[in-house]
Parts: structure tokens; sequence; C-alpha cells
């Protein structure tokens, strides 16, 4: 078996063509009237030496061919050493499972006058994105995006070219070279960007550049080497453009259409200058804050996407950022939209009464350097705290200091501790953990056991949580893990849209969703009543989503079930407000009209809960004139 050709081509090639052409798949991509296989192929460097040989080559971008070979060289092709791996083409079916018919989108986008999002802006705060693909763009060749602030990119600063995505500068030299023959490989123009005249620090913020709908499309007018000289922006995960995309994308052949795919689009890439990473609670807060400004400028109605969260909080609204996206959603005509997070398998949060669960065991996988505990719990309630190590070293935790911090150790690990007291809009208690080495550069691995007696009880609950997954290793987590109470922070906001995902090929709720919190379930600080979370959910699984090269890829996460519910939330802020049926469909209103239109899953039987809300979206049944 040649191991540089994927399995199914070894098969093709060793199976007789009589008996290919009686398979469904493995003749798929041979032609017997040229007696050639059309073959994909990873490679670097010059194929020159293949269309030496009669094989013809197509250079795609990054890397990537096809070639069309004559059965009798395909040794040939995987004997070259440029070449790194070799596929065959598969056939493709259409999927009558989509996002946008499980989500009734069909009812309101495809019949006169039908319903794109024209109108409304939406904001998509995220990774950032790649803004020259034609997604982006309308019939015209225009762009959608009103306004792009990379909070990264300092306007006075130079920024180098070759800041860039692994692959994109040297696609873009390709795509330069095939409009420009003579230019050579090796050039890259401008080498450095200062002040291009494109651009500037946005007005009342900091950090950052901030480019106009005019500059972006006068970029794009410009060679696909100048643009990204003139608006450096780049979206270094994809992350943004794939939920930009999902929002409010559309191909220029309509193949591809995201939920409201003509809503102006507000994009906000978070972070600091010249650092990539995740971002922070002020960065999210500035983003927020400079939607709506830009909102009540144009004078348009508003949907803020929010991708991401994390699982540091009581989870019961009551921080600080919870809090303003509650005051945000009241400002002008805004609906937000926030994922409830990929925590609900991931085995970062426990919920216990201590008169029944006293002992709750943590696997710590190998190599991490740093872990942190947070341990919530009633006022009233009084906990003696012992913490095993894996060799069986324990201590017991000083629970007797008021709003205190000591240090412990135990088996080469620092314990720092942090005993919390009520604040004046939160009543639980927190003890935070943090574990660091003492010796070495890990913390100890193995199960650490923390054992909990109850001195004084009224409530006996608590809840334990661990960093979002992607702050842990895979090892790390909670034996006997709950799934409840794991939406991550900041959709425990309770006047945002929160989303779950659901898996729409079996209609039934995907487990890594974040689950939340209806009347049955509740967190130690939640006091509102009839607060249910999530509100809803979306398709999240295997959602297709443009990618920064302009091809499309396969996404799951409640990140992409969120802006369908965004663009979901555009287009019933065109009918209501745009068109005239009711001016007042914003903020809470669009919640209580999602609700009302929501459809049952396949396995719930009772409505709102903890795991899907009230049910999946339906865009149809959520107006009222259906």
């Amino acid at each position: 078996m040649d191991q540089k050709l994927e399995n199914i081509l070894n098969l093709a090639l060793e199976t007789p063509e009589e008996e290919r052409e009686q398979t469904e798949s493995l003749n798929v991509g041979y032609s017997a009237e040229s007696r050639s296989w059309e073959l994909i192929v990873k490679y670097h460097g010059s194929l020159d030496g293949l269309r030496e040989q009669n094989i013809v080559v197509e250079e795609l971008i990054a890397g990537y061919a096809i070639l069309t070979v004559p059965e009798t060289l395909v040794d040939t092709v995987s004997e070259t050493p440029e070449i790194e791996y070799v596929e065959k083409p598969k056939r493709f079916y259409y999927q009558q499972t989509d996002p946008d018919g499980a989500s009734c989108f069909p009812p309101v986008t495809r019949r006169t006058p039908f319903l794109n999002g024209r109108g409304v802006l939406l904001a998509v705060l995220d990774s950032g994105i790649t803004w020259d693909l034609e997604v982006f763009r309308k019939a015209d060749g225009s762009t959608r995006i009103r306004y792009l602030w990379d909070q990264t990119i300092p306007w006075d600063q130079t920024i180098p070219w070759d800041q860039t995505i692994p692959g994109k500068q040297a696609a873009s030299r390709e795509q330069e070279t095939l409009r420009n023959p003579t230019l050579p490989q090796n050039q890259i123009t401008p080498e450095e960007t200062g002040d291009t005249g494109y651009g500037r620090t946005p007005d009342g913020f900091p950090i950052g550049t901030e480019y106009t709908e005019e500059e972006i499309n006068r970029a794009l007018n410009s060679s696909v080497l100048e643009r990204y000289g003139l608006i450096p922006s780049r979206d270094l995960t994809g992350h943004g453009t794939a939920v930009a995309g999902i929002a409010a994308g559309r191909s220029a052949d309509g193949l591809y259409t995201g939920a409201a795919p003509e809503a102006e689009l507000i994009i906000v890439k978070l972070g600091l200058p010249r650092e990539e990473g995740f971002p922070r609670t002020t960065e999210i807060m500035r983003g927020v804050t400079y939607a709506l400004r830009k909102a009540r400028q144009l004078n348009m109605p508003l949907v803020i996407n929010l991708s991401f969260g994390n699982s540091y909080g009581s989870h019961d609204g009551s921080s600080l950022l919870e809090r303003f996206l509650d005051n945000a959603s009241e400002i002008g005509r805004t609906v937000i939209c926030v994922g409830s997070g990929n925590e609900g398998a991931a085995r970062g949060h426990f919920a216990g009464n201590i008169t029944r669960d006293g002992r709750v065991e943590l696997a710590v996988g190998n190599y991490e350097r740093n872990l942190n505990i947070q341990l919530w719990k009633n006022y009233s309630d009084v906990f003696r705290i012992r913490l095993q190590a894996p060799g069986g070293e324990e201590a017991e935790l000083s629970t007797n200091i008021q709003g205190g911090k000591y240090t412990l150790e135990l088996e080469q690990t620092r314990i720092l501790v942090y005993l919390g007291e009520p604040l004046p809009y939160a009543v639980a208690q927190e003890i935070y953990l943090d574990m660091i080495p003492a010796e070495g550069s890990y913390i100890n691995a193995g199960i650490w056991t923390i054992r909990l007696e109850p001195v004084v009880t009224v409530t006996g609950q608590y809840y334990l949580y661990l960093p979002a997954g992607s702050g842990i290793g895979e090892s790390t987590g909670f034996y006997r893990a709950t799934p409840q109470v794991t939406l991550t922070i900041p959709s425990t906001a309770a006047k945002v849209i929160t989303v779950g995902a659901y898996d729409q090929v079996y209609d039934t709720y995907a487990d890594f969703s974040g689950r939340g919190y209806a009347d049955s379930t509740r967190t130690i600080g939640v006091a509102a009543a009839g607060l249910t979370k999530p509100d809803l959910v979306a398709p999240g699984v295997n959602i297709q989503a443009p990618d920064v090269y302009g091809s499309f890829t396969p996404v799951t996460g409640t990140s992409f079930a969120t802006p369908i519910v965004s663009g979901a939330a555009a287009l019933l802020m065109e009918w209501g407000i745009v068109r005239g049926n009711d001016p007042f469909l914003y903020g809470e209103k669009v919640k209580a009209y999602f609700r009302k239109g929501a459809r049952p899953l396949r396995g719930e039987t009772e409505y709102p809960n903890d795991r899907v809300g009230y049910g999946k979206l339906c865009v149809a049944e959520s107006l009222l004139e259906n």
C-alpha cells in the first residue's frame, strides 16, 4: 500500500475497472474515455516536473492542486518529492437537512416580500474577519461592512506586512502573479505599511484602528497584494469569519447564504495591540459600546453577536460584564445574542449538597502548569474543607478568615486560597483555589480529593467550577461531573438571548452545548423568578461556514449556532422596525417572539428545560403574522 495515497484511492487503483464500475464511489474521478484520474494533491515547491510528463496541473491556493493524470503515471505522482499527499474526488449529495430549513428560514426568506436583514446592523465581536471575501460583499462587489474596528492595530505604528495567517501571504502572491505574470514570486508590496491614509483610532477609545466602508471599498479596488497593505486587519483563527458568514454571508452565485444576507456589518476584532489571543472583559465591553454608538449614529436597529465565554463566576448574572450586557440590551433598538458555550460535556463543573455529596474527586492531567478551582456556596452555610493531594498528603483549609488569602503547599504544589465575601449585588460566597507548581514546571498530576463537612447547614448547596475547556488539558476534570449550569459567562446575563446548540440531522440536543437552569435547577445566587437559560437552541453541528481562504468548511459549536439566531433576530427586526409592522420589536420582545415560535426536539418532553430552553429556533413561527 502506498502511504502517500489515501486508503480509498489505494483500493480503487487495485480494483479492476469492471469491478470499480459496479461500486458507488471507487470509480469517481476516473475517466474511461481518456484513461486518466483526477486527483487532489497537497504539495510544496514547483510542480513543473509533472507538467513535463503530460500531467495537467491546476494550482489552487495554499499548496493545493488538482491533477489530471494518465492512469499509467499515478505512481510517478506519488514518487514526486514535492507531493505530500494524494486523494481522489468523492461524490457529494444534497443534504435535505440544513440550518436554514431546520430553523424555518425559507418561509420568510424565499417568499415575496422576503426578509433578508436589510436595514439592520449586525455587529460581530470576535477574532476579526477576512474582509475581502465575496461573501461579505454586495451584488456590485462593494463591501457590506460599514465599520471594521481592529483593536489589535495601533493606528500610529507600522504594521509588518508579514503579520498574517499561515498560507495567506503566499496565496495572495499567487493570485497576484496570475493577474500580473511579471511580478517576481518573492516580491511583497508593500513590505511595510505605516500611515497609509486609511483608518484612525475610533472616537472615544484608546486603542486600535477603525476602517470605514469607503476605505474598505477603495482597498477592494486595489490589487490583492495592495489590499492588506492598506488595511492590514486579518482574522488569524478564522473563528470570526465563520461567525460573520453564518450570520450574514452570501456567495455571489447564491449557493451559500447566511441567515441575514443583506444585513450591514459592524466588525470588531477583539484584542490588544500587537497581541493575538483571547479577548478580555474590557475589550468586549469596548466593542459593545462601539456598536451601540454606531447604531445610534446610523439610526439603525442593532443585533450584537457574542460567540465566546468563560466559566469564571457564580453563573447567576451578577458579574459586571453580565450586568453591563443587561444594561446594553436596553439602549436603543438592540438585541444581544450570546452562545451558551461548549462546556456541557467538558467535566468542568460539579454541583452537590453537603448532606450527601461531601466528597469530590478531581482528575488533574499531566503537564498542567496552573489550575484554578472556584467553590461557590450559600453564605449562610459553614463548611469544613479538606484538600488531599494525589500522594495522600492533605490539609484543612481555614475558612474562618473573613475575606482573606493564604497559601499552603501539598506535594510540590502551592495552593493559593482566597475566601471571598458576598458583594452588594451578589449573595453567593466564593472560595477560590489557585494551584501552581512549588517545584518544577507542573502541578501534581493525579486524583485530588476535596472533602466538605457541614458545620452549619442552611441549604447545603455548593458549586465547583474549573476554567473553560480551552484553558485546561483534556485529561483534567471532575469525576461525576454535573452537566447542569455549565453555560458560560456572559450567556448568563438575564436580558441577552442565550443560544444553545442542537444536532439538526438527528433533531436532538448536542451534548457539548452548555446547559443552564429552569425553575428546577437554580444557581445559589439566582433570585429572579422564571429565569430560564438557554432561551432556545439552533443548529450547531457541522454548519457550513466560510473560511479565511474563501472556501467553505463545516464547523461545530455554540459559537456557530449563535449567529444563526443573530441573523434571525435581524430578520424579525427588519419585519418589525424597518418595514413598520412593529416598531417596538427589539430587546426582550424579540426573545419573547423566539420563545413563542420555538419547536420541540426529539427526546425532550418538558419545556422550558435546562438543555434547550423553549426549544429549537423557528423563524417563521416567531412572526406574529404566522
